[in-house]
């Protein structure tokens, strides 16, 4: 009987150990993202928003003289910018930490 080259058992067992392992890195590091906070402000600090890793919003201060009843306007605009800028820190941050295992999620 002739032997097959490529794939042997020993082989194909260390390329299956290989993506287990590469499995429980990135299960790690979509915790490590998930329990991240970012904090971001606008308004020089009037407006603050902690964010997590996986987006959900966990805390909004607003320094009272933001507050002014003549311009609810500019406070929305501002919490809108502290949103959006927590928004991109995540990105990047998210970037960073799974950029190794990008190919892998599709």
């Amino acid at each position: 009987m002739a032997k097959h080259s490529g794939f042997g058992g020993g082989n194909m067992q260390s390329m299956i150990r290989q993506a287990q392992k590469m499995q429980e890195q990135m299960t790690k590091a979509q915790a490590e993202l998930a329990e991240t906070e970012v904090v971001a402000s606008a308004g020089g600090g009037l407006v603050e928003v902690t964010m997590t890793g996986a987006k959900k919003i966990i805390g909004i201060t607003i320094k009272p003289e933001a507050v002014d009843p003549d311009d609810v306007e500019m406070l929305e605009d501002l919490i809108i910018a502290a949103i959006n800028d927590a928004s991109a820190q995540v990105e990047e941050l998210s970037a960073e930490i799974m950029g190794p295992y990008a190919s892998l999620l599709g």
